[in-house]
């Protein structure tokens, strides 16, 4: 019985308010840099990415169905568009959010979200883990600089101060809660380890060093493209790439969100909401999005359980780009980069690394195939591995517990199959009968016989051909009300 209760609406109490808010508020000093560095990736504006977070964060956080979830530009949708924009430029991007979230409405108005509870939790772990692997690796990338000759790996007293305060900020945010729990220490260390470098002038890199966020308010347009079939031609296909990948991380980190929170979201709403959440990011110069794993862990880590939380990060990223640009571009990227490598330790399902060899093989083949493939390829082409897998898996165990039971009555064979005919097996099913050898009637009790598919009713008729060329009677009783119209439905007769 599913004992989860409903997510929280907009806030438990009065007393919830606070908790929020500088939940919020620690989440969105994580979804800035990010947001940066994969609007860089995919050759764009950094603003872009931030206008992008603001609307998606705050529209999923009013409208969506899953309170304390974080969305916004994610990187596993700014890698899809990169080849877009080099190719055919910003304003195609535009028009490419702008359908990709027309189909998540779709997929939302289809009422397909609950699919995603389809997934099999070994899958659920190999995401999991591999994003945490992603998350932590992402973070490497601010330990090179530019130089004349390239990029290269920091070294000497800039590596030894990065390290410094990355570990400093790790201290921080572990053993703060063992202390106190009035303030997130995720927002204490990052506050914390940037008053010490202001104060102390020491040289490390800050946010303003990635760009500069400063901004005016976004403006709603049309994307700057000819509206014909040829664009549509261009757009369609990285649109319906982008709804999978966005629809696809958004609903696993939904489901994680209900198990860590223990309450109940709703994901055909979550999907409504983020088709259009990405309309309107679309239509007002901003990157496309979906929900963000290490930024929702940041945010429940630090209280943040209602729509209060995702609001405000939201809103304070336009913020940061309305009036702080000047205080944001002075945090350090090493107390940015700390909060995420332990975002990346507690994501991580060390768990499943336990029980690896105590579940059964094939369970451990996803959980390792989904997680290897999410590091080196896509998130996408993992889950679907995954789901793959282990849906040969079950297909493969039902085949086998295929058996019957066989009795003698009178000069009469009765069998007594029992499980589940479906494609995978039917042969197994024929090996249970010996037309040969058997006598002249025959009876097969169905009572206890689920046909699953078209291949289940196919063996049933091949069945009765096989004793019939033998010239033997077969005869079947006991057959379901929804198996008679499953037979009746396919024109199959059996006697």
């Amino acid at each position: 019985m599913n004992t989860a209760r409903p997510a929280h609406g907009w806030f438990a109490s009065l007393s919830g308010i606070r908790s929020n808010v500088l939940a919020g508020l620690t989440s969105s000093f994580a979804l800035v840099p990010e947001c940066i560095a994969f609007a860089l990736v995919a050759h764009l504006n950094p603003l872009m990415g931030l206008y992008g977070a603001f609307f998606i964060c705050t529209i999923t956080a009013i409208f969506g169905g899953r309170p304390g979830m974080i969305s916004g530009a994610a990187g596993s949708m700014a890698v899809v568009i990169v080849a877009l924009v080099v190719e055919h430029g910003a304003q195609y991007l535009l028009a490419t959010v702008v359908l990709s979230g027309l189909l998540m409405v779709l997929f939302g108005a289809l009422r397909l979200g609950k699919l995603i509870r389809m997934v099999p939790h070994p899958v659920m772990l190999g995401f999991v883990n591999g994003l945490a692997i992603v998350i932590a690796t992402a973070q490497l990338a601010h330990f090179r600089e530019r130089t004349l000759k390239g990029d290269a790996w920091l070294h000497g007293a800039p590596l030894a101060m990065m390290s410094g305060l990355v570990v400093l900020t790790m201290v921080i945010v572990y053993l703060l809660p063992r202390l106190t729990r009035a303030a997130p220490p995720a927002l204490v260390a990052i506050v914390g380890v940037g008053l010490l470098t202001q104060l102390l002038h020491l040289p490390t890199r800050t946010l303003g060093d990635m760009a500069h966020i400063a901004g005016g308010l976004p403006s709603l347009h049309m994307p700057d493209v000819p509206f014909n079939l040829d664009t549509l031609r261009i757009v369609l296909p990285y649109a319906v790439l982008i709804a999978i990948v966005g629809l696809l991380e958004t609903l696993l980190t939904f489901n994680l969100t209900d198990e860590i929170t223990e309450t109940r979201g709703q994901p055909n709403r979550e999907c409504l909401a983020l088709g259009a959440a990405n309309i309107v990011s679309g239509l007002c110069g901003g990157m496309g999005g979906c929900a963000m794993i290490g930024q929702t862990m940041i945010n429940l880590n630090s209280g943040g359980r209602s729509r209060l939380s995702g609001i405000v990060s939201g809103v304070m990223i336009l913020m940061y780009i309305l009036f702080l640009s000047p205080l944001i571009e002075r945090i350090p990227l090493a107390a940015l980069v700390g909060v995420m490598f332990v975002v990346a330790q507690q994501t991580f399902a060390w768990g499943s690394l336990r029980v690896l060899g105590k579940v059964p093989r094939n369970d451990a083949l996803v959980i390792v195939a989904v997680t290897a493939i999410t590091v080196v390829s896509d998130l996408a082409i993992a889950v679907l591995c995954g789901i793959v897998i282990a849906a040969l898996n079950f297909a493969w165990q039902h085949a086998r517990e295929i058996h019957a039971h066989v009795e003698e009555q009178g000069g009469d064979k009765i069998y007594v199959p029992r499980g589940t005919l479906f494609f995978a097996s039917t042969m197994r099913f024929h090996e249970l009968f010996d037309p040969a050898k058997d006598p002249g009637r025959i009876t097969i009790d169905c009572s206890h016989l689920l046909l699953a598919d078209h291949s289940a009713l196919a063996a049933l008729q091949g069945l009765v051909e096989r004793y019939r060329k033998a010239g033997k009677e077969l005869r079947m009783k006991n057959l379901s009300e929804r198996n008679q119209r499953l037979l009746s439905r396919a024109g199959i007769a059996l006697t």
